[in-house]
């Protein structure tokens, strides 16, 4: 309990008064570690606030569990929403975080880590050591630890294979970890969970019901819309108040429904390979924004006169990240100077003829978005439009396919957009679009959009100068969007 980390200062008055206050807002930026008790625990947690003395505050659970603390099973510090640093900042750090929470250790190890941001294994321990307390494998065991409590809990899978499933060597390893992190034996953390009741037990076999946490305010309407309205045939549909598609994973594939309800938002994961289910939870909480902290950015925003009025409308508007950065390009190139609906039309068709068919009980989903290799090979006779966007497209799709443009959330804006308008008939407006989504990145203001500038003129804004608006000027765009957006609905509708 005693191990020295040096670690990026952390306000100690600050997070006192967060904890003392209990304030969820503070889940998932920091932990709380209690020297007398040898736990750590999120913020908000509801037990007794220790003394000043008796505590000290650290960046990841990560850091804590290398000090030797383990998690308190009462507030589950693990299951807390994941920091909005890593969105805000684009540091190597900020950048190794995302890549962390999406499995690429697991799947390639620290040196391929490494690689996908441009530094040696060694520098990149160093800074996440120094900064996180932490380095990329003690950290991608954090994960590892969270994905083994959700499967031990929530699935009857065998330990042994929940082991391999969550990204274990070995279940020694395993074993070790989850008595480490949690103080209880794996066996013990099942039967612990039995006799809970819970209405998110899973539902069937290889499907999982979790609760999604989010920082409130939640503005629900806003992605509901464009779930809803981008939704394409056969890969996706909204049905009901829930949206359901399938989704390529690292190594298979899964079909999942999403519910947005008041507390959380509920997700059912019916995977092919267990091993995808940490990739699954990040990449549905990348879609949605829900790591991000709303009320620090709707306070922010509130400052400006003409803006307020669309924040206050609607508190905790989220900017919609992207579950498979392939998909994402294609679909933006396609969508270019046609509807939002006549894209949806453009995107079924090249589903229907060259996607991946899956086994799924959802109406309506019947299929995987195609690979970069089969729109590369195939993509010039299926899709329809100007021989140029054809061309464009086709070619996007070679240079994903060839590796010779990366696209994910490890790079860092500037190179991503850049390598985007590299591209044939990708103009500022598509490389913004797209790299604001992959990186889910709060600052990109779409100022040539067409809508975003209608509802700019709307409220009486001018989009020339932003600069106050740093670092929220993605979710500026969000509002003026959705601005626009509702007095058109408006004006259709008016008898």
């Amino acid at each position: 309990m005693t191990a020295t980390i040096r670690t990026a200062a952390l306000d100690f008055e600050r997070c006192y008064r967060a904890a003392s206050a209990r304030d969820a807002r503070f889940d998932g930026q920091f932990v709380t570690a209690v020297r007398t008790t040898g736990i750590y625990c999120r913020p908000s947690c509801p037990a007794i606030t220790p003394k000043p003395g008796n505590v000290s505050f650290l960046p990841t659970a990560a850091a804590a569990q290398r000090a030797g603390y383990r998690a308190c099973r009462r507030c589950l510090p693990d299951a807390a929403p994941g920091s909005p640093e890593w969105n805000v900042r684009s540091d190597l750090s900020a950048r190794a975080m995302r890549l962390i929470a999406d499995g690429t250790v697991d799947r390639v190890g620290v040196a391929g880590l490494a690689a996908a941001l441009g530094y040696s294994s060694r520098q990149l321990t160093r800074t996440l050591t120094e900064e996180l307390g932490a380095g990329p494998l003690a950290l991608a065991r954090s994960h590892r630890a969270q994905t083994a409590r959700l499967l031990i809990q929530r699935t009857d899978m065998p330990l042994s294979d929940i082991a391999f499933a969550a990204g274990f060597s070995s279940i020694r390893q395993f074993n070790d970890t989850v008595r480490e992190v949690f103080a209880v034996t794996p066996t013990r953390l099942r039967e612990e969970a039995a006799k809970r009741t819970s209405a998110d037990a899973a539902v069937a076999a290889g499907t999982i019901t979790l609760s999604l946490p989010f920082r409130e305010p939640l503005d629900r309407s806003w992605l509901e819309w464009f779930l809803r309205s981008h939704a394409a045939g056969g890969l996706e549909a909204w049905s009901g108040d829930g949206y359901v598609r399938a989704m390529r994973l690292p190594n298979r594939h899964a079909v999942v429904r999403i519910t947005l309800e008041p507390k959380h938002v509920r997700a059912q994961i019916a995977l092919a390979d267990m091993r995808d289910l940490a990739p699954a939870v990040a990449k549905l909480r990348h879609l949605l924004d829900l790591d991000a902290d709303p009320r620090a950015v709707d306070d922010a925003l509130m400052r400006d006169e003409l803006l307020a009025p669309a924040v206050a409308d609607t508190p905790g508007i989220r900017v919609p990240g992207n579950l498979d950065s392939t998909e994402l390009l294609i679909r933006t190139m396609m969508g270019q100077q046609v509807s939002v609906a006549a894209a949806a039309t453009h995107t079924t068709r090249l589903v229907a003829a060259l996607g991946e068919p899956v086994t799924s009980d959802a109406p309506g989903v019947t299929h995987l978005f195609p690979t970069a290799e089969s729109i590369a090979e195939h993509g010039a006779t299926v899709l329809t439009g100007p021989a140029r966007r054809i061309g464009s497209i086709v070619s996007a799709a070679g240079a994903l396919a060839d590796g010779s443009l990366a696209l994910h959330a490890g790079r860092e804006a500037a190179e991503l957009r850049a390598d985007l308008l590299a591209l044939d008939h990708v103009g500022p407006w598509t490389a913004d679009y797209v790299t604001m989504r992959i990186l889910a990145d709060p600052d990109v203001l779409l100022g040539t959009d067409l809508v975003v500038r209608q509802g700019a003129e709307q409220l009486g804004i001018s989009l020339h100068d932003s600069a106050h608006w740093a670092p929220w000027r993605s979710y500026v765009s969000m509002h003026l969007w959705r601005t626009a957006l509702t007095r058109r609905s408006a004006r259709r509708l008016a008898p």
